[in-house]
């Protein structure tokens, strides 16, 4: 392994044997690592009766329904420029993230305007949110003091006037969305025991800014790794090196990024530690052993992926940090796109052994190769995170691909998209709730997010061509 610290991209089956050949670029530096910068958080004594019941502290709604809440802007108390921009966004993008998961039935931000705005937290018109309908209140403040903002949230029952929740933050008043989606994770876990996404992100691979790759391969469009906020926000550049940089997935710690690159002018896989500033090369490849299309293992340890280092394309494992590796599959067939177990004890892969591309398990020790899918042809699986044992791929479905989810245990099969555009290289958010994937249906190669049973579909990309999107911890 290589590790450098430098001056600052799914793939069908059958363009594995495209990859062998490459192209190539010059490196230049990466840009800097984004900044991440967390509100720190103390929890606010909230009114509440003598040894409160967990069911006391949670909002319902009417039998059969969901808890109905609202969000209204949060109140500016002033101390400088900007608080008021950002209790509006604050709230909003709170909203968002909440309406996300569809725990809650959020009322319509646009129903508000009939009701006075409170003006502290003693001064909610708790008479009129009830003639809404609201069973809870997601309410706040924001102060400015000095070069800090201070944010104070309270989740109030409406039926009774209670605070059921309530934190205070402090941070940088740079990026106010983190505080919404900071409120969102934690209100989605104390009230529905949820682990949120909203602090999530994605990266994916784009040919966005229009950049010929320099090399041997004439006009071919530059790819480079990006990143963004799970819901399309802040949408950035990871890579800069004038090459094809693809199939960008995320480490378990979420502080890093393995992508294949051709930087050098052949395919290897590098990690992109985003936050120390260091670039390295695991799999240590050469002119003559191509390395792509990197997994890491649920724990962070291992990273699975394609080399052609004993001449056929197989699949390996080899250590994080280098070292180790080990070869999982053995067979004159292309194997390819490891995904690996939430246990970490086996992996799943695309091969093309019985004629036409399927996916296959092996357990992490290379025994037990078993066959799952019989499609006319299947590729780039995605193992979703415990509780759910299934296993998410691309299946060809005329002259494009939809998104099938295999059930492990009772091998069921069930449709998630179906046959807008081509739908490609799925990604499970890390709850499993939600799937990000590549799809045509607008024209070009975009992202989107959907929910696991097929419903609310989003679009997170707009520019360019965009592919193989991987889905943060």
């Amino acid at each position: 392994m290589t590790r450098t610290r430098p001056a600052r991209a799914s793939l069908p089956l059958t363009a594995v044997a495209a990859l062998l050949a490459g192209a190539a670029g010059l490196a230049t530096g990466p840009p800097a690592p984004p900044a991440r910068e967390a509100p720190v958080a103390r929890a606010l004594q909230t009114p509440a009766p003598a040894q409160p019941s967990e069911f006391e502290l949670t909002i319902a709604g009417d039998p059969g329904t969901p808890p109905r809440f609202a969000v209204p802007d949060f109140i500016d108390l002033g101390g400088g420029e900007g608080t008021a921009a950002a209790a509006a966004t604050i709230a909003e993008v709170l909203w968002d993230d909440l309406e996300f998961e569809r725990e809650f039935y959020m009322i319509p931000r646009d129903t508000y305007a009939s009701i006075p705005a409170a003006r502290s937290f003693e001064t909610i018109p708790f008479d009129r949110w009830r003639e809404l309908g609201a069973d809870g209140l997601v309410i706040g403040t924001v102060r400015l003091n000095g070069d800090r903002i201070t944010v104070q949230v309270r989740l109030f029952n409406i039926r009774s006037g209670r605070s059921v929740f309530g934190k205070e933050y402090t941070g940088s008043l740079t990026n106010p969305r983190l505080y919404a989606h900071t409120i969102a994770d934690e209100i989605h876990q104390q009230q529905r025991g949820l682990r949120g996404v909203a602090r999530t992100k994605l990266t994916f691979s784009s040919d966005r800014d229009g950049e010929q790759m320099r090399g041997p391969v004439d006009d071919r469009n530059i790819k480079e790794v990006y990143i963004s906020d799970y819901d399309a926000a802040n949408q950035r550049r990871l890579t800069v090196n004038r090459s094809l940089n693809i199939t960008p997935v995320w480490s378990a710690d979420g502080r890093a990024v393995a992508y294949t690159s051709y930087r050098r002018g052949f395919p290897d896989i590098y990690v992109s530690r985003i936050f120390e500033g260091v670039l390295e090369t695991p799999a240590g490849g050469t002119d003559r052993i191509h390395n792509w299309l990197p997994a890491w293992s649920p724990d962070g340890t291992r990273i699975a992926f394609t080399s052609n280092r004993d001449g056929n394309p197989e699949i390996y494992v080899i250590n994080a940090e280098g070292g180790n590796v080990r070869r999982l599959t053995n067979h004159p067939a292309i194997d390819s796109t490891p995904t690996w177990s939430p246990a970490g004890n086996q992996v799943a892969f695309t091969s093309d052994r019985s004629g036409r591309p399927q996916i296959y398990i092996v357990d992490a020790d290379g025994l037990n190769l078993r066959r799952l899918t019989s499609e006319s042809y299947a590729d780039r699986a995605t193992w979703a995170p415990a509780p759910f044992n299934e296993i998410a791929y691309a299946a060809r479905n005329g002259p494009g691909y939809d998104i099938k989810v295999f059930d492990v245990a009772s091998g069921a099969i069930r449709q998630i998209t179906f046959g807008i555009g081509s739908n490609e290289s799925p990604a499970y958010a890390p709850n499993g709730r939600h799937l990000a994937f590549t799809s045509t249906r607008s024209g070009k190669s975009q992202i989107y997010t959907i929910a696991r049973d097929g419903k609310d579909l989003r679009q997170i990309t707009n520019a360019g061509n965009n592919f193989t999107p991987a889905w943060s911890p």
